[in-house]
């Protein structure tokens, strides 16, 4: 980060050919950056969705179903057919939880 910071104050300092080119590319950067949050948020609209529909699922609630959908059960068939070991990995998921999750297959 100080590295970047001495970079730019040189580049203002000690105005070249050099430095004329530098931001170009950070144009381009900004550029692509723009269409990272479009995709972004669009993977942030659909992970919400799929947590609340997690939370349909018997005794999961908002932060266990968020703690499924990161450790990658993204729907609520994957969460029903997950062996017990890979739910009882997941962090706030407990051998209650998953004795429900069972009587739903």
């Amino acid at each position: 980060m100080i590295s970047k910071f001495l970079s730019k104050l040189k580049s203002i300092l000690f105005k070249s050919a050099a430095s004329t080119e530098i931001p170009l590319k950070k144009e381009k950067k900004v550029a692509k950056s723009a269409k990272t949050k479009t995709k972004t948020k669009t993977k942030t609209v659909t992970s919400k969705k799929n947590i609340e529909t997690l939370t349909t699922l018997p005794g999961v609630g908002a932060k266990s179903a968020k703690a499924l959908y990161e450790a990658g059960f993204k729907t609520t068939k994957a969460v029903i057919a997950a062996d017990e070991k890979d739910l009882l990995a997941v962090s706030g998921v407990g051998i209650n939880l998953v004795k429900k999750l069972k009587k739903l297959k």
